[in-house]
């Protein structure tokens, strides 16, 4: 392990009595092992927490907010038109609460609204140059230094993690499970 102390999400520390995974059959060097990832993952966590509340301070805005500006920016690169819909159906909100992001982003001066080029029922929503060039110069630059880790890995190593992460978020999806919706 790289450090002294147990982290908080090895399986020592959350299920020592074994209640939610039955580990008698594994090597204990193994679970040592899986308990040294599940904390790099915790570590990561806690930086990407971090950063977040960073970038919403900085650009004093919800988490809701930075999420559909990242959306326009990312339609923008794409030469995508945004729409209210499209908007809503990316972050799975509702129509109303769309409405009142997108009056909350143009009252700060975030976004601008209009007309759609060829669909005269919708609008076309777009990012302002300002926000766009602070939110790219700030927390973009702070999150694509992801992309320095991902490139000191080898194709293979990188196969690997993909392959890997797929795998965990299949696992987490709540398959089946009725108590999320209960």
């Amino acid at each position: 392990m790289s450090s002294e102390r147990p982290g908080m999400y090895d399986l020592d520390s959350s299920d020592p009595r074994g209640e939610m995974i039955d580990r008698s059959a594994t090597d204990p060097a193994v679970v040592a092992e899986i308990g040294e990832l599940m904390n790099a993952f915790g570590e990561l966590r806690a930086a990407e927490q971090r950063l977040a509340e960073a970038s919403r301070a900085y650009m004093k805005l919800n988490d809701t907010d930075m999420r559909a500006l990242h959306f326009l920016i990312v339609c923008g690169h794409r030469g995508e038109i945004a729409t209210p819909g499209a908007l809503a159906a990316h972050l799975r909100i509702t129509s109303a609460a769309t409405t009142k992001l997108l009056d909350r982003l143009a009252r700060d001066g975030h976004i601008t609204r209009e007309p759609h080029p060829t669909d005269r029922r919708a609008l076309a929503i777009a990012i302002t140059p300002e926000t766009r060039r602070s939110a790219m110069e700030t927390v973009g630059k702070q999150q694509s230094r992801r992309f320095y880790a991902a490139a000191r890995l080898t194709s293979a190593e990188r196969e690997v993690v993909t392959r890997f992460v797929r795998d965990m978020a299949r696992e987490l999806s709540f398959q089946g499970e009725p108590w999320p919706e209960g």
